[in-house]
């Protein structure tokens, strides 16, 4: 018989499985693309920018519908040229950058300088300077000022409100209407946000910050989650997760459907129970250690945290009104602000104070904003 002619055909393997499923598809969540916005949050002056040699988000931006109402700042600080800014020093890095505190020379104003490190693609730097320039818009007296964005020499620069108390990471606040002070200025700023259709997606204790002025305000220093995509596809630490809502986490548990408002009121309700207990709400040593399978058990799996039974019945209301596993239950940032327990507040730190005012914060610590 004559050989045949080219290669024989490879050995059938029936038992082998498919490398590749075209068919595949996954439980993707089903966001509402006006949602969508994997914002930082800090506000603006409503001055122009002034020209400098460098770049700042003057460019009008594709996300108008993200409106936000203004509260008219009486005194506006006017952006400063970047070369007229000394850095004094370090208070903050990570795999983002880093966050300086600087001083203008003319006028000996401080602010938080966070500098981004990285050669980033022109679409990159596009869509940071519009949610920069989205940021500049925000205006409300609970969420960190954001000055502007400059570029110079393929660093991308970020100038911030400086919080002098540094963030309340650690901080153990046993006192109830201290806490419920807390929980309603951060209350304020995210109903503003979300007002906005502004999902804030990373509300953790290093992102809430505190001023000589008693003031808690919302941080998230610029745009790191922008860039986590972008220069490391893994990075999402631990600590970030660790306030994730179930159904981000796990997309089974609601459908497929994340609501971002919803995400942020169940991160804002680990917090505040955070500082009232003065360690993680899930147990110090889960998910701490890099030990991610049994962080995202706990958050997934078991029942929510809840305030311990020698708290106020309306601490311990509320804290169940924000940690509900079904999204739809929980309550929204507007009606969490007429909950019993943030009618204890004590007084804006602004108003005359009769009674047991907020202690003033400690001294900044060495990473007091995070990166």
């Amino acid at each position: 018989m004559r050989p045949s002619s080219g290669n024989p055909p490879p050995p059938s393997a029936p038992n082998r499985p498919q490398r590749r499923r075209p068919d595949l598809t996954l439980p993707l969540p089903h966001r509402d693309p006006s949602l969508a916005v994997p914002l930082p949050l800090p506000p603006p002056p409503s001055s122009a920018p002034s020209s400098t040699t460098t770049t700042t988000t003057t460019s009008s931006s594709s996300n108008h519908h993200h409106s936000l109402p203004s509260h008219h700042h009486p005194h506006p600080v006017p952006i400063p040229n970047p070369s007229d800014l000394d850095r004094i020093r370090r208070i903050g890095s990570g795999s983002g950058g880093t966050v300086y505190m600087v001083l203008h020379r003319p006028t000996g104003h401080p602010y938080a300088l966070k500098v981004i490190y990285g050669n980033h693609e022109e679409s990159v730097r596009r869509q940071i300077c519009r949610e920069i320039e989205i940021l500049r818009t925000a205006d409300n007296p609970f969420v960190v000022r954001c000055h502007g964005m400059f570029d110079r020499a393929g660093e991308i620069q970020v100038l911030l409100e400086y919080m002098d108390g540094g963030s309340l990471e650690g901080r153990r606040i046993p006192d109830e209407p201290t806490l419920a002070s807390v929980a309603r200025q951060v209350l304020i700023g995210l109903a503003y946000l979300h007002r906005g259709k502004i999902v804030h997606r990373d509300i953790k204790p290093s992102n809430l910050l505190i001023n000589s002025r008693r003031e808690v305000k919302i941080a998230d220093f610029g745009v790191s989650r922008i860039l986590a995509q972008t220069m490391d596809p893994c990075n999402s630490a631990v600590g970030t997760i660790a306030y994730m809502s179930p159904e981000r986490i796990n997309t089974d548990l609601n459908h497929g459907i994340y609501d971002g408002f919803a995400g942020d009121i169940w991160s804002l309700g680990l917090s505040i129970l955070e500082f009232y207990l003065g360690r993680f709400p899930y147990g110090n040593d889960i998910g701490r250690q890099g030990d991610w399978a049994s962080l995202m058990c706990a958050i997934c799996y078991s029942q929510p945290p809840e305030a311990p039974p020698t708290a106020s019945a309306d601490f311990r209301s509320f804290i169940k009104c924000c940690l509900q596993m079904d999204p739809a239950k929980r309550w929204t940032a507007a009606r969490l602000l007429g909950h019993p327990f943030i009618a204890q507040a004590v007084p804006h730190p602004q108003q005359p104070s009769q009674g047991n005012p907020m202690p003033p914060p400690p001294p900044p610590p060495q990473h007091a904003h995070s990166v």
